[in-house]
């Protein structure tokens, strides 16, 4: 995330002096895909590199000084880096995108989200995907770590999240009927979050929008170059992303469609505490019957 940042300033610059990225490249005896790399984040820059370009775009002062340390930040690592042995590459890059978003817009019809998962429905989860492909039991363990350690984005108060779940969410059993019970519990009490935006969508409600789960990212505009959303989605084994402003800004509309459709977070709220009683209170009364 910092490398994008650092690439959107870069590229607002040689817009801003009327360069292409040819002429860039050529100037500096670049590669044309070497400029074209970098400006799309694929790679990133060393410090000496950036001070290059800034000496040809002739940018001095604060901006080049900012510049300068977000360049030497982006060589920093995340935390989540630490486990890399058992993240996936797109892993990691969803946990980046999640670390610097601004605002995060969530559709899911399988699953609670991890951001709002419970340690145990969460181990249920990642042990299930463990059957599929063989995981040993203290990889599962490290991954149920990053999935809670992750959910302390919840905490920062520049944070906007929305949460939209299909109704289905609240009644697919993951693990047994206590599992859920707390899961719908916790589901109920982050939605009194200020930051947060929780909303149930029904069963026997107008469905417009149907696909796959997916989270938009938003950033603020926090420097002379605003990054562009980026919309995340997830397969079994892996994910992808998608970056070009028509596929962000349908997602955007899909999702607001959803969310006006949905019912509205105190409606949602009580169809929450409704469902963990009625399909999981007395599905765990029986058992300890």
């Amino acid at each position: 995330m910092r490398r994008r940042r650092l690439a959107a300033e870069l590229r607002a610059i040689r817009e801003s002096k009327g360069k292409s990225g040819d002429a860039v490249a050529a100037a500096l005896k670049w590669s044309a895909s070497k400029v074209s790399r970098y400006e799309r984040a694929r790679t990133g820059l060393r410090p000496r590199e950036v001070e290059k370009l800034l000496e040809y775009y002739e940018i001095t002062g604060p901006r080049r000084a900012l510049l300068l340390a977000l360049a030497e930040d982006a060589t920093q690592k995340g935390w989540w880096e630490e486990f890399a042995d058992i993240l996936s590459d797109d892993y990691q890059q969803y946990i980046g995108l999640e670390h610097e978003a601004t605002s995060i817009a969530v559709w899911h019809v399988a699953v609670v989200p991890g951001l709002l998962q419970t340690e145990v429905y969460a181990r249920h989860l990642i042990s299930g995907y463990s059957r599929v492909e063989p995981t040993p039991p203290s990889m599962v363990g490290r991954t149920v770590r990053v999935r809670m350690r992750r959910q302390q984005v919840l905490n920062r108060e520049e944070l906007q999240l929305a949460v939209i779940l299909d109704e289905s969410v609240l009644q697919r059993r993951i693990g047994d009927a206590p599992v859920m019970y707390e899961q719908l519990q916790r589901l109920a009490q982050e939605a009194d979050r200020p930051n947060l935006t929780l909303q149930i969508l029904p069963l026997d409600a107008q469905h417009t929008v149907f696909g796959e789960s997916f989270v938009i990212f938003g950033f603020g505009a926090d420097s002379d170059a605003t990054l562009q959303e980026v919309v995340s989605t997830e397969q079994l084994r892996s994910g992808y992303t998608l970056e070009g402003e028509r596929e962000t800004y349908l997602h955007r509309i899909a999702f607001q469609m959803l969310a006006d459709a949905a019912l509205d977070p105190a409606a949602s709220r009580t169809l929450i505490l409704e469902t963990a009683e009625s399909h999981w209170s007395g599905a765990n009364r029986r058992a300890n019957a």
